[in-house]
């Protein structure tokens, strides 16, 4: 089954173009571009009073997509920014005592890494990171780590961006989640729309945050934190979007809302979530769902890793995939091959068209709803030409 038809616009501007970084950059459906054109409309039409709209309508719906795919309770706890390093440092900036005990791993995604290691030297916090291999005791070894106490804030990915790994403890986490500390934050951005994911039974108890960059189609700008009700209930960086709403604190002192919207920033691009909305609406049109999505892409995933193992892939078979297709069990919409020449693979297959991309020793292949077995095909034939 094909689902080009969606993302006609993108693939007309590059026909030969082979992209399997679906997992990197994800190409736009045909929906976002008309939604592009109606945020500048409504930006135009309404001038002064777009704020209006904005806060009545766009966000509402995201909120909507948002809470009806991870299963929360309620749209309250949902706040959206440009970037998720921004929600992080709200996040941070909630805690009281310094330096902040952060417990997480070394396979997080650089806007966490870079920013915990400034924090270590600036002696704001104290990192202890859990080594992600070997993988199989990964989540044993940091649900260990985590009930062993002594750390303010849990940090770990849903899905880890470089290795494809997927991390299945998050409940006993929750579990241990307080709102005088530990505080624990999920980052789901390689789950969120990647897998189906329920978070209704820790929506409580943990943070989330994820975006629109990659699965959910809707590119750069559509990044999101679920706050669950009573962590950080005053965070130091807070912006005027938070002065809005039931307000609660100190007389005379600096109030916030106690739901999720006491982590709102400040004025942003929201053509973004015009493009988020767009997208959803576009694969409720066509009868998606996430389960459907990643369904498709286990299968090409599937495939291309048969391909490999029987040797049609040429040299890929010398690479170690870390993140191998187990039956329909949750997964990445990516797999990752380790080898000592992944970058210079890269770089001649995107001499020869074809689009993937690399992290240190580890090319990654990414599958989406634009590419069908006639385009595995071709991906098969180029990497044999290696």
């Amino acid at each position: 089954m094909t689902h080009k038809s969606l993302f006609s616009r993108a693939l007309a501007l590059a026909p030969e173009r082979l992209h399997f970084a679906a997992h990197s950059h994800h190409l736009w459906p045909d929906a976002s571009f008309e939604a592009q054109q109606q945020a500048w409309l409504d930006a135009n039409i309404h001038a002064d009073r777009k704020w209006d709209l904005i806060f009545g309508d766009v966000i509402p719906e995201a909120q909507g997509h948002v809470a009806a795919e991870l299963n929360l309770p309620s749209l309250d706890s949902l706040v959206f920014s440009s970037n998720t390093h921004d929600l992080l440092l709200r996040v941070f900036s909630g805690f009281e005592t310094k330096p902040v005990r952060i417990l997480s791993t070394d396979g997080e995604f650089h806007s966490f890494r870079r920013q915990a290691d400034r924090w270590q030297e600036a002696g704001e916090a104290v990192v202890t990171r859990v080594p992600l291999e070997p993988f199989d005791t990964f989540a044993d070894r940091f649900v260990e780590a985590a009930r062993a106490g002594g750390h303010d804030w849990i940090v770990v990915s849903q899905v880890f961006f470089r290795t494809g790994g997927l991390f299945d403890r998050i409940a006993d986490l929750a579990d241990l989640a307080r709102p005088e500390g530990p505080w624990v934050l999920v980052d789901g951005y390689h789950g969120f729309m990647a897998t189906p994911t329920d978070l209704s039974a820790v929506a409580g108890q943990i943070f989330y945050v994820a975006g629109g960059y990659k699965y959910a189609m809707a590119g750069e700008g559509a990044c999101f934190l679920h706050a669950p009700e009573g962590f950080a209930p005053r965070p130091v960086v807070t912006g005027w979007f938070s002065e809005f709403g039931d307000l609660s604190g100190p007389p005379g002192g600096v109030q916030y809302r106690s739901d999720g919207g006491r982590f709102w920033g400040a004025t942003f691009d929201v053509s973004a979530l015009y493009r988020f909305n767009a997208a959803r609406r576009a694969l409720a049109d066509a009868g998606l769902d996430t389960a459907a999505v990643a369904d498709h892409s286990r299968g090409l995933a599937r495939a291309f890793e048969a391909a490999i193992r029987s040797g049609r892939a040429g040299r890929l078979a010398e690479a170690d995939i870390l993140n191998p297709v187990q039956g329909d069990a949750p997964r990445a919409r990516f797999l990752a091959l380790r080898h000592p020449q992944a970058a210079d693979w890269r770089a001649r297959l995107l001499d020869a068209g074809v689009v993937s991309d690399v992290r240190d020793d580890v090319i990654r292949f990414g599958f989406g709803l634009y590419q069908d077995h006639g385009d595995l095909d071709r991906l098969i034939q180029a990497v044999h030409a290696l």
